[in-house]
């Protein structure tokens, strides 16, 4: 296959008939053919299309171009093809939790009523596993499994007597390598390797229906610089071991988050004791395999199988395991698998340090960590007395809370 900027020079021509075979990539038209490598071929055309790709016949090759830049409306439509794909898999197990989740929500007149008392729940049980993940489902970016050091949590309204759920957040192992976040930070490889463990990513962040029209989100962001979210880690992982390379985990001293579209309304302008507490520090590189559609996945899975290739996907047996799969199906079509990885959604990248000398912590770790004292409850008067209250202002906003109800819920309607 010989595909511009996306394969090695020895790669096979395509077929001679997939011109003729280009029109199953727009659509939803499925794709048979008896070739599983020419399947696969197929269906990442597709999701390249899809991506506002250009694909061009020129002479004995095809030329795919990648768009200049990625719209917010593309990057929307890819992650709403995936979402979907994600959300029809596990529409049963959804189905049979939706009530779960309405049970958990708040009536908008409550909430109006209430005084907000934000109250973290770490999941530790079934349901409030499961209460997380119907929850998860929610928003447009699709649902991912997170593999490694994790913690859950929901965040609850004491101010009503159900205790409603105000909002989810989760907190997991930091990716390896990100260029931007590690240049903020100054350390290299190695000081990398020993301290990665002292840094967090905030992987899921977001308010739920009726508290998102009040600015739920900040609330939330404000609740996961706390002190209480950093004695909640603590309290797990003390005296606990890696499983790769037995360093203790105990000591967090900065947690990072990402946004797709760029600069993020929920993140900027976090303020407390006049210190910006999300800080914008640059941005993602723009790989990933979002792009990818499971559809293309599982064939690429198969590929994969077929050559006799075995990729664990298990915690502790290298990075992201899709990753990994995807690059071995790209090496045995010929594909470049940096640039078919490189798709370019540049996430804003947010450090959120926790402690004065977070620096000195993760290049010598000579130090121990001098924690900055953001007490939930402050967090949660300050956010009321600047976000809240102007919120409220908002005739707009407070008609969607009136008219919220539990009822209502639906993953579908994010």
């Amino acid at each position: 296959m010989i595909v511009q900027n996306l394969v090695n020079k020895k790669s096979d021509p395509l077929p001679e008939d997939l011109d003729f075979r280009l029109d199953l990539i727009d659509g939803d038209t499925f794709i048979e053919t008896d070739s599983l490598e020419e399947k696969v071929k197929l269906l990442l055309l597709k999701d390249l299309f899809r991506l506002n790709w250009n694909i061009e016949k020129s002479k004995e090759k095809f030329i795919v171009k990648p768009p200049k830049i990625y719209t917010k409306q593309i990057i929307k439509q890819s992650m709403s093809i995936s979402r979907q794909e994600i959300l029809t898999k596990n529409k049963k197990w959804i189905d049979n939790h939706l009530d779960l989740a309405k049970e958990n929500l708040a009536y908008g007149e409550d909430v109006l009523k209430s005084k907000i008392l934000p109250r973290i729940e770490v999941c530790t049980s079934p349901k409030q596993h499961a209460i997380f993940r119907i929850f998860r489902y929610y928003w447009s970016s699709p649902y991912s499994e997170y593999v490694g050091r994790r913690i859950r949590m929901l965040v609850r309204d004491d101010g009503i007597d159900s205790s409603p759920i105000i909002g989810i957040m989760a907190i997991g192992s930091s990716i390896i390598h990100i260029p931007d976040r590690d240049k903020w930070i100054g350390w290299n490889k190695q000081e990398r390797t020993n301290n990665i463990i002292n840094i967090m990513d905030a992987y899921v962040l977001g308010a739920l229906p009726p508290y998102n029209y009040l600015l739920g989100g900040k609330l939330l962001s404000y609740i996961l610089t706390s002190n209480e979210v950093r004695s909640i880690y603590k309290k797990k992982y003390e005296n606990k071991q890696t499983i790769i390379r037995k360093r203790k985990a105990s000591d967090l001293v900065c947690i990072f988050t990402t946004s797709l579209y760029g600069r993020s309304s929920q993140y900027n302008r976090l303020t407390f004791n006049k210190k910006l507490l999300y800080k914008p520090i640059g941005k993602t590189k723009g790989y990933g395999t979002l792009h990818i559609t499971n559809n293309t996945f599982s064939a690429m899975c198969e590929l994969v199988k077929e050559h006799g290739v075995e990729i664990k996907n298990r915690f502790g047996h290298g990075p992201n395991w899709r990753m990994r799969v995807i690059r071995e199906a790209a090496d045995i079509l010929g594909f470049d698998a940096d640039i078919l990885l490189n798709h370019s959604f540049k996430r804003g990248i947010y450090a959120i340090p926790l402690a004065e000398n977070f620096r000195s912590v993760l290049i010598e770790q000579k130090e121990k960590p001098i924690y900055y004292n953001l007490p939930l409850n402050q967090l949660i008067e300050y956010w009321k007395k600047r976000w809240l209250n102007m919120r409220k202002n908002n005739k707009k906003a407070i008609q969607n809370v009136l008219e919220y109800y539990p009822q209502s819920f639906d993953v579908s309607s994010d």
